[in-house]
């Protein structure tokens, strides 16, 4: 994927309006997690030493296009000023005189924060009024929200028509780890997939038959593909629906060779006070499957030991419930330990994953962690991104 980078323009004395994805989780008024306002870190430091001086814009939750304090992004300017060590000016609208004002006034080096985006409806209906409005408090626009990139919001898209616009360095490291992952991967190449329903995962299990060479599955997508085998699964969670299509991928991962691992065993309660471990060649009628048993991790770690590159999404089980976690912390640990070898290229992305990742304490020795969510799984999907689309046909010229 070719796109401008940010060598190619002069940075001294420009306003840089950069959008990123500052929507992070806040309960009682703290920030739960705040890797969304330190992954930015790298683009800051860039932008003030080159001279820059930036112009913040971001959305905050879900406002509907109507002003409320709880989804205020000021509330995390204490936050934004404490990680990158600078004072920050902030604005009470994202467009308007104040906001103008507020950026004309920005010296090289300082930074401006605006209210908001979605506090006005115009943001989500990709208005090219408002996305003008925005390009006019700066020189130039810096896309680093990749996790916002599957929408066509005017700061996102409409935006790059405006002003010469470009990727930020978190932006392009995300869309590298991900083109490395599934564009010209060491193979062999595999794909953890997990999830409670095939059908929220049906456009990602299609492509990535034409990506990987080995597939493993767990979770209520495993258990359809079990059941749609004829293998026993007791009372878990399944798709009736989906037994059709799921023999229909079968039968295309036959076509394309395409090896599909499914557990081999899990743990689950047999009732309310008694978990245990049970082969699926004897699965009681009561029995629920909430995670992968030892066997299978044996299965799916040898499977690791023979590929080079592998993408994960999904944890193994329900591991916010121990001891129904093991499965997930074992293959993670493997993972980890295979990645900081250099023996393997892992990307893991989606919130439940990384939350399963940080549970196992494997976060930091895999190759890359996506924060993108669903930008991250239609890129797995092998859908075009409109935020991507956009930095592709704009300015790669400018100067």
């Amino acid at each position: 994927m070719s796109l401008p980078s940010l060598n190619q323009v002069t940075l001294k004395n420009k306003r840089v309006i950069l959008r990123a994805d500052l929507n992070v989780p806040i309960k009682d008024g703290k920030i739960l997690d705040d890797s969304r306002i330190t992954s930015l870190l790298p683009t800051i430091d860039y932008l003030c030493q080159k001279g820059a001086s930036i112009v913040l814009i971001s959305h905050f939750g879900r406002p509907k296009g109507k002003i409320t304090s709880e989804m205020s992004l000021k509330q995390i300017l204490p936050a934004l000023e404490k990680c990158w060590k600078k004072p920050i000016v902030f604005a009470e609208d994202c467009i308007g005189s104040q906001a103008q004002q507020v950026a004309q006034n920005l010296k090289s080096g300082e930074i401006a924060l605006l209210e908001n985006l979605r506090f006005h409806p115009e943001e989500e209906e990709n208005d090219p009024h408002f996305a003008q409005a925005l390009a006019k408090l700066g020189d130039i626009y810096v896309n680093d929200g990749f996790a916002v990139s599957h929408r066509a919001h005017a700061s996102v898209h409409a935006m790059t028509q405006y002003l010469p616009s470009f990727p930020g360095l978190l932006m392009t490291k995300e869309i590298n780890a991900l083109s490395q992952a599934l564009q010209a991967p060491q193979r062999p190449l595999a794909a953890i997939i997990a999830g409670s329903k095939i059908s929220t995962k049906l456009d990602l299990l299609k492509n990535l038959l034409n990506k990987v060479d080995v597939l493993m599955l767990s979770g209520g997508i495993a258990n359809t593909f079990l059941k749609a085998r004829n293998i026993e699964i007791g009372a878990s969670l399944y798709e009736p629906s989906m037994l059709e299509t799921t023999q229909k991928i079968e039968k295309l991962a036959r076509e394309k060779q395409v090896e599909i691992v499914l557990p081999i065993d899990a743990t689950g309660p047999l009732n309310a006070e008694n978990f245990t471990t049970i082969n699926l060649a004897h699965v009681p009628k009561e029995f629920k499957i909430l995670d992968i048993g030892p066997e299978t991790v044996s299965l799916f770690s040898t499977k690791l030991n023979q590929v080079r590159t592998l993408v994960w999404n999904g944890p193994l089980g329900v591991f916010e419930i121990p001891p129904f976690d093991q499965g997930t912390t074992a293959i993670a640990q493997k993972v980890a330990a295979l990645s900081h070898h250099q023996q393997l290229f892992s990307i893991a992305g989606g919130g439940e994953t990384l939350a399963a990742l940080a549970n196992a304490k494997s976060s930091n020795d895999f190759s890359y962690l996506s924060t993108a969510g669903g930008a991250f799984l239609e890129w797995l999907e092998g859908k075009n991104l409109p935020g991507i689309m956009a930095l592709m046909k704009s300015y790669p010229d400018a100067g």
